[in-house]
């Protein structure tokens, strides 16, 4: 008999992206993510966080997340449903509808329950029952770890490596422990809201979560008797350390990093004692594009390339594909990106935004930098800030840009 279950994350219910909705990409993946489930005949669908994308969700978030979970569960009567809270997630909202979840078989758990003897077991040790209600796995539900959720941090600030990881450690070695007591020889599957070292981020989607700047765990954190380890918080679909430790991804691209990425969710099939893995991809009910040239366009190139996208008039907005636009440097950036919004808007499109390219001659000094050695006590502050400045933006600092500067610099002085 195959036992499934299929591992998603990082939903962002309610995001938009410069300052566009994206609430018919969510409900399209929905109801995607609803066809497989019944296609595969899944017995439990495990979401590893970021079910909302702020901590004070809209009603229509709130209202679209309950009126999918209930319709899984019309779909597939049998099925269980474990949601983690994320960085993102209100913790505590998340857990607030518990008893009506436990109506549609949906388990939320967003925050770390303790009790006299370690970890409560019952609010994260959660079995994952076949139709007949046998439970043929279990799933040990871990939300993202925040400071309260780490008591044992003040006891590990001595000694080399970070006291923030190591408590982050202890806290799923002692889980994992508790947990393997109760589950006898049944697969147990873990769950984890972080950032694994080794794994690929998204430029510009993904917020560095640990306390005190710390972000990142070793895989081998999770250790290797789990059957598998669901992750969530990146968003690139991703294999860390072993075979059975993954970052699902992001269901749509939910920044112009991530309009390469083929996105999708993890099936797990187990039969036997033995694992199998699918990756199952996702339709994109959006288009993304991202206009880049070679090395940025030109401002020129701009119209041209919009025109080679076969653009649909007859779509409306909130199905209107996505552009963002990689601009060669030219004249002042924030000219660039006036002008490039202007176009934009004169096309059935929705500007994300307008990147400048760095200049080619920036990277080669750069690497002279580099290569040479210079030590940072030996450049002037003011030049540090020049440089910055202009490769982030694309343009010299202003004369407002400076007086700010100085100001902060006599400060710190």
């Amino acid at each position: 008999m195959v036992f499934r279950v299929l591992h998603s994350a990082d939903w962002h219910i309610g995001q938009t992206i410069n300052g566009w909705e994206r609430s018919f990409e969510h409900e399209a993946f929905f109801a995607q993510l609803g066809d497989l489930i019944e296609e595969h005949d899944v017995d439990a669908l495990v979401m590893a966080g970021d079910v909302y994308d702020n901590q004070n969700p809209s009603a229509e978030s709130t209202r679209l997340l309950y009126e999918v979970l209930a319709g899984f569960k019309r779909r597939q009567p049998h099925l269980t449903t474990i949601l983690t809270a994320g960085n993102h997630d209100p913790a505590g909202r998340l857990e607030a509808p518990k008893v009506l979840f436990k109506e549609v078989g949906v388990h939320a758990v967003g925050m770390m329950w303790r009790g006299e003897g370690g970890i409560d077991l019952s609010h994260h040790l959660l079995p994952l029952k076949d139709r007949q209600g046998n439970a043929l796995a279990y799933c040990l539900a871990i939300p993202f770890p925040r400071a309260s959720d780490l008591p044992g941090l003040a006891s590990v600030t001595d000694g080399e490596g970070s006291p923030v990881v190591k408590a982050v450690a202890s806290l799923y070695e002692e889980a994992v422990c508790q947990a393997k007591g109760a589950v006898g020889d049944l697969p147990l599957i873990v769950t984890g809201h972080l950032h694994v070292s080794g794994a690929d981020e998204s430029e510009g989607a993904e917020r560095r979560i640990l306390i005190g700047g710390e972000h990142a765990v070793p895989f081998h954190v999770f250790e290797e008797s789990l059957a598998y380890v669901a992750l969530g918080h990146l968003h690139k679909p991703q294999k860390i350390g072993r075979e059975t430790i993954r970052y699902s991804g992001s269901p749509f691209p939910l920044s112009v990093s991530e309009a390469g990425y083929q996105h999708g969710v993890n099936l797990l099939e187990f039969e036997g004692g033995q694992l199998e893995l699918h990756r199952l991809p996702l339709d994109r009910p959006v288009l993304f594009h991202r206009l880049s040239g070679k090395n940025g366009l030109l401002l020129e190139e701009v119209v041209p390339a919009l025109d080679g996208l076969q653009l649909d008039e007859a779509l409306p907005v909130r199905q209107r594909p996505f552009v963002h636009v990689d601009l060669k440097q030219q004249t002042s950036a924030q000219g660039l990106r006036a002008e490039v919004d202007q176009i934009l808007s004169t096309y059935p499109v929705r500007g994300t935004g307008v990147s400048i390219v760095a200049q080619e001659r920036k990277s080669k000094a750069l690497n002279q930098e580099v290569e040479s050695l210079r030590r940072l006590e030996d450049l002037k502050p003011e030049d540090l800030f020049l440089s910055a400045f202009e490769d982030e933006h694309g343009e010299k600092p202003q004369s407002v840009h400076l007086d700010l500067f100085h100001k902060a610099l006599v400060e710190v002085e």
